[in-house]
């Protein structure tokens, strides 16, 4: 018998910026469906969003720092939720690295391009949809 993947679709909203995506079924990201909705600022290292949330969690297997475009990810480090959109200062060459190991917890869909628009200190947050 196959197991069912359970997922949680998420909207983020940032200033003007609304996009979707989803949270999987990790152990990382169900705590954090859990939690939802969250709010926080937006803090920007390259082309990636980042912010707090009041989520714990350790390191699990799969934890990786180089993700695809549209990935979400959990920083351990600074307990931080994290979207990933393009390079960051870690990066080398076109690559997206996160500045250390993330859970890799989602992905977001559509126009990702709009969140290069997102300002350092906007409100950002996350609620689940149907």
């Amino acid at each position: 018998m196959e197991k069912t993947r359970t997922v949680t679709s998420i909207r983020i909203m940032a200033g003007i910026v609304e996009i979707t995506g989803y949270l999987d079924d990790s152990r990382t990201a169900k705590a954090i469906a859990e939690a939802l909705p969250v709010e926080g600022r937006v803090q920007r290292w390259g082309g990636e969003i980042y912010f707090p949330v009041h989520v714990r969690a350790e390191l699990e297997s799969g934890c990786r720092d180089v993700l695809e475009i549209g990935e979400l990810g959990y920083w351990p480090t600074g307990s931080a939720f994290c979207i990933f959109f393009g390079p960051t200062p870690a990066s080398e060459g076109n690559e997206i690295r996160a500045a250390s190991n993330v859970n890799v917890i989602g992905k977001l869909s559509g126009d990702l391009a709009k969140l290069t628009e997102v300002q350092a200190g906007t409100v950002i947050s996350i609620e689940a949809i149907d």
